[in-house]
């Protein structure tokens, strides 16, 4: 629940403390005095867009941070972990689930730049939306014209049948998605049957190509380097002959093996010990020529081997080579083709067979569908009768006796949410026939709707807070005094807000915060007060007549404050 919450310049609000708290607690004030901006700031708490218009005029920024006690483990305290909050644990009696503050804050600055902090650390909106799913629903004139569509009655039918629905929903979610999956396979196969028989004509000949070259790996770079030599081998020779010749030659006896020869007989000539080692190396360095020696005789030989008929085949098959890196991109691509293609090629080769297989698992996964979609719809039907019922009898009791509610599930197209549509149904009077919501109900006729189907879900998916804004927008009298009475029935099990401007709703609360506007339009801390007492008299009242002494309204404000008490 919300404990507290505090807003700065936050349109007509200048500085203002809401003490909240458990229980129904009712915020009134005159028109103009910021009551709505009170919706307006929890929305910005729980993650809505922020409107820099919302910021107070000459105000640099707004401000709205709240404190929320929450259970110490479970969903909400994993989403402010992630986010890298912390909650302020305290301890719990009597052997009750521990529990924690949580402290949200959020500005707004006059040039439309949003802030947020959850648990003391920076966070993305997108967190304060999480938590706002798990905290609170927030009901206005924009819930009450969603309440129109389809899709938010199908919602509401779901989270009245609780557990039962909710198991049946997601099998079936589960197998319309295998079945959608198939399906789209199949539907590609059959497609794009020509694009991939045209594909599988080209791995063919792709194929064909890279196994009558029949490449190897690096082979095209081994050729351009032989190409090379081939095409400068009489400079080669030259350079070649002239170093072998100067290494070791028969016709020269002053090459570099013989004057190392000389140098290391002389050497070895000689008894000093200290020049046996240095002969030794000199021998090592003839040993080392003569190998050099022989490897240039290799190349040399090599050379002569080689010729125009080589390098004319070099460049044949560098050719050949070449169509593949041309095709492919280069020889490694054409080699990952040939190394892949095979399994491509059989499994494009298997469409017929392929597509056969898919249609008796899509076949399969339909009798499955069926299966469940039928479970789906018992699971509906089941609780859309009792829910029609249980809201009548609450419809009856917000002063519209005749009234009958229904709730029809229909066969619908197939969707994620299952094969229904889902109706809320609302003959007023007697002897109408049901007709949706969305074209048979008053504005104060879908503000009592709402909340009895509110009142009702609470019983089986109770949420923590139910914000209303001005639930009892169209009604009065005796319909009035019966909403305040649902109010407070809701806030035996949930955390309820409401902004009203009707003193017999307000007479049901617990908590009675007024709003006042002071002189110069602003709203301060000392302008919200919680009333009790003469002063709560007063302001019920004034909601009742306009005029806050009047000895026939204070008696009748007494009257309605009996009466709810």
């Amino acid at each position: 629940m919300i404990e507290e919450m505090r807003m700065q310049g936050l349109g007509v609000i200048d500085d203002a403390v809401l003490p909240l708290g458990p229980g129904f607690t009712a915020i009134t004030g005159e028109t103009g005095a910021g009551k709505t901006m009170v919706v307006t700031g929890l929305g910005l708490l729980l993650g809505q867009r922020a409107d820099s218009g919302a910021v107070r005029a000459g105000a640099n920024q707004a401000s709205v941070a709240g404190v929320w006690i929450v259970p110490a483990e479970g969903t909400i305290a994993d989403i402010v972990t992630d986010a890298g909050g912390d909650l302020e644990s305290f301890g719990a009696a009597g052997g009750e689930q521990a529990q924690g503050e949580l402290y949200v804050s959020r500005t707004l600055s006059a040039e439309g730049r949003s802030r947020a902090s959850v648990g003391g650390r920076a966070a993305p909106a997108g967190v304060l939306s999480s938590l706002a799913d798990e905290l609170v629903v927030v009901h206005g004139q924009s819930e009450q014209l969603r309440l129109r569509s389809a899709a938010a009655q199908r919602d509401a039918l779901d989270r009245f049948g609780g557990a039962e629905i909710a198991t049946a929903l997601e099998t079936y979610a589960a197998v319309y998605a295998r079945w959608r999956e198939l399906d789209a396979e199949i539907t590609d196969l059959a497609e794009n049957r020509d694009r991939r028989a045209d594909e599988a004509g080209r791995l063919r000949e792709a194929l064909a190509l890279i196994e009558a070259t029949d490449p190897e790996e690096g082979e095209d770079v081994v050729l351009a380097e032989r190409a090379e030599r081939l095409a400068n081998s009489e400079e080669l020779r030259v350079a070649a002959s002239l170093a072998r010749n100067a290494i070791s030659s028969e016709e020269d006896e002053t090459d570099a093996s013989a004057l190392v020869a000389e140098a290391r007989r002389n050497l070895e000539r000689s008894s000093d010990a200290a020049l046996v080692p240095i002969a030794e190396g000199v021998a090592d360095v003839g040993y080392r020529l003569a190998d050099l020696a022989l490897q240039l005789s290799a190349y040399l030989a090599d050379l002569d081997e080689g010729g125009p008929h080589e390098l004319a085949a070099v460049e044949e098959r560098r050719a050949a080579l070449n169509t593949l890196v041309r095709a492919h991109g280069s020889l490694d691509e054409a080699l990952e083709v040939w190394r892949t293609a095979s399994t491509r090629l059989a499994e494009l080769d298997d469409d017929g067979d392929r597509l056969e297989r898919l249609q008796a698992e899509r076949e399969a996964a339909g009798v499955e569908l069926d299966e469940a979609a039928a479970a789906l719809t018992a699971a509906r039907t089941e609780a859309a009768g009792r829910l029609g019922a249980e809201v009548t009898d609450e419809l009856h009791a917000l002063a519209m006796p005749d009234a009958r509610l229904e709730v029809a599930v229909r066969e619908g197209a197939p969707s994620t949410h299952g094969r229904d549509d889902v109706a809320i149904l609302l003959a007023p009077h007697p002897g109408a026939e049901p007709r949706s919501v969305a074209k048979s109900a008053s504005g104060g006729e879908l503000s009592r709707v709402m909340l009895a189907i509110e009142v009702v879900i609470a019983g089986t998916d109770p949420v923590p807070t139910f914000v209303f804004d001005e639930v009892d927008a169209g009604i009065g009298g005796a319909a009035a005094i019966e909403v305040g009475r649902r109010l407070a029935r809701l806030a035996e099990s949930s955390q309820v807000i409401a902004v009203t401007h009707l003193a017999q709703v307000a007479a049901f609360a617990s908590n009675h915060l007024s709003v006042v506007k002071s002189s110069d339009g602003a709203v301060t801390a000392s302008s919200v007060r919680r009333l009790s007492g003469a002063d709560r008299e007063a302001e019920m009242a004034r909601l009742l007549s306009g005029l806050s002494d009047s000895d026939a309204a204070l008696t009748h404000a007494r009257e309605l404050l009996s009466l709810a008490g």
